[in-house]
């Protein structure tokens, strides 16, 4: 017999074809000529992601959308065409997600379809979750008023040493705890815009000599920002950050350029305290709900 080929449609967002691509020749060996499916729980999100999207899809009218209605519907809700319509995407490409297809998705495109299915902050971030994607707004939006002040109020209420720190680092409420134990940076000695975390570590004199152990916890910090960061490094706060202390600081540079990346983790943190002396906490670090790079962190005795 000739040389057998398997082939695979493939079709992009936007694309008016499809086209075929030869996969890889088939080995002798195999005889049924069928290509192995997915595991079965890639096979289980990709249904589940399809079911998602069909009910939030049917619960829209055109009017809601902003679309004129185009005669007698059988089924409720918007149809596919008009879905992909408003997301500026192909018709077959939404299609194929909704029947569970294997296909490619990128972040730029489930964002559009959230918008067009009007998802809630929670439908959305679900949605992410369910096509296993990282939302790059996840967190974008600013801290709501009333949610600083709950934040405030939070790392007020600790009576062991807590501060809140935002996606850069910045701290958003820190106690008199912690203040008593960060002095010059978190006490009123520190000056305005300096409250930075990173900045502290790597351009504050001080930091040296209060932080036990300071080169192995300025490398460990460097590489959980970095992992913290992924998805939002070219975003300008950030950007701005991260450009400054490669400038100001050569070790940040240096262990900036080294591309580590860790989770961030807990455990005993050592100060050497110029009143107190030497003194240890447990670091307990949670995050806030609605907006997961927002954090607190408390240094338990």
């Amino acid at each position: 017999m000739g040389r057998r080929y398997r082939y695979k449609l493939l079709v992009y967002p936007g694309m008016k074809t499809n086209t075929l691509s030869p996969a890889p020749h088939l080995p002798s060996s195999d005889t049924s000529g069928t290509v192995s499916s997915q595991p079965a729980d890639a096979a289980r999100a990709r249904r589940a992601l399809g079911d998602f999207l069909r009910a939030h899809r049917e619960r829209l009218t055109p009017a809601a959308v902003g679309l004129p209605p185009m005669g007698r519907r059988r089924t409720p809700g918007l149809r596919r065409e008009e879905v992909a319509q408003l997301c500026g995407l192909s018709a077959t490409w939404y299609t194929w997600i909704e029947q569970a297809r294997e296909v490619s998705i990128s972040a730029g495109a489930l964002a559009a379809v959230a918008g067009a299915l009007r998802l809630s902050r929670a439908e959305r971030a679900y949605l992410f979750d369910l096509a296993g994607r990282r939302d790059p707004e996840r967190g974008a939006e600013p801290l709501p008023h009333h949610a600083t002040a709950q934040v405030q109020a939070a790392v007020g209420a600790v009576a062991a040493p807590a501060y809140a720190l935002d996606r850069c680092w910045d701290v958003l409420a820190w106690n008199d705890a912690a203040a008593d134990i960060f002095r010059g940076w978190l006490d009123a000695n520190g000056a305005p815009g300096t409250k930075n975390l990173l900045r502290y570590i790597f351009l504050d004199e001080a930091a040296p000599t209060l932080i036990q152990d300071w080169e192995r916890r300025a490398r460990r910090v460097v590489a959980e920002f970095r992992a913290e960061c992924s998805a939002y490094l070219d975003d300008p706060p950030v950007r701005a950050l991260t450009d400054a202390l490669q400038r100001e600081s050569p070790r940040f540079a240096a262990l900036w350029s080294q591309q580590d990346v860790v989770e961030r983790e807990g455990g005993r943190r050592g100060f050497r305290h110029p009143v107190r002396g030497d003194i240890d906490f447990a670091q307990v670090t949670f995050r806030l709900s609605g907006h997961d790079d927002v954090k607190l962190v408390m240094l338990l005795p």
